[in-house]
């Protein structure tokens, strides 16, 4: 309820855009077109990333040259660090990008970010990779669907999973000079919770968002990418928390 007494399914109803006055049937139309826009560019970056770091790992090990350069070289900091510069120009750069520049780039992040990730097809089992693949997929289509449809406000959520990201990615670089397991351990427990916790956060917030860039066909393209690529971030996160757990190394 707003201060003039109208509700939000009314509001809603009466939103109005550049092409005129919407009925309730042509926004609940957009709203869906509008997030599965967003899930065909998660996906599609999905694959591109599993393409390019199967690709990768597939070369490296038939090139023990190309293994060393990649993962025992300062370049692996390199690999490393490139996909949150990718991350930055999309984030900063969003409305000064084309639509197709955004997409390009977006898709390329996809691509880095596999080959950052190669090392785990040289380190754990495929069948083990695969499984904990699918049970990340089920999992994030839940809590997506409970962010989606859920009529509470998880926007007090957003704030406190925002502040356990930075202590979890605190505690990971502590943990990469103490090496201790016990501390890898609850990292990754914790993880899994907060990614989990930012997927169902982050539908909701995506699916809100809609009736600001409703009516601007680049609005929606390029606020598409930028949910996609939130959803991404957590479902890769998600899946490499998980990993730790489930895969059996080789």
């Amino acid at each position: 309820m707003n201060s003039k007494g109208i509700n939000m399914a009314d509001y809603r109803d009466q939103i109005q855009t550049r092409a005129g006055t919407q009925t309730r049937a042509d926004i609940d139309e957009g709203l869906r077109s509008y997030m599965l826009g967003i899930y065909n560019y998660m996906a599609t970056a999905i694959g591109v990333t599993g393409v390019a770091a199967f690709g990768m790992a597939t070369w490296a090990s038939n090139n023990p040259a190309v293994a060393n350069a990649i993962y025992n070289s300062p370049l692996k900091w390199v690999l490393m660090i490139a996909p949150l510069a990718f991350v930055m120009v999309i984030s900063f750069g969003i409305n000064k990008l084309s639509k197709s520049a955004a997409t390009g780039i977006f898709y390329a992040f996809a691509a880095v970010m596999g080959v950052s990730m190669s090392w785990i097809f040289l380190v754990y089992n495929i069948p083990s990779i695969v499984q904990t693949f699918f049970v990340t997929a089920a999992s994030f289509g839940a809590l997506s669907l409970y962010g989606y449809t859920t009529k509470r406000s998880l926007s007090g959520m957003g704030s406190f999973l925002m502040m356990g990201l930075f202590g979890l990615i605190l505690a990971m670089i502590v943990n990469i000079f103490m090496q201790s397991g016990a501390l890898s351990f609850v990292i990754n427990v914790i993880g899994v919770l907060i990614f989990a916790g930012l997927t169902a956060y982050d539908t909701q917030r995506l699916k809100n968002t809609y009736d600001m860039v409703a009516g601007n066909a680049e609005a929606v393209a390029k606020s598409s990418i930028m949910g996609a690529l939130s959803l991404y971030l957590n479902f890769v996160n998600m899946f490499m928390f998980l990993l730790s757990f489930m895969g059996n190394r080789e």
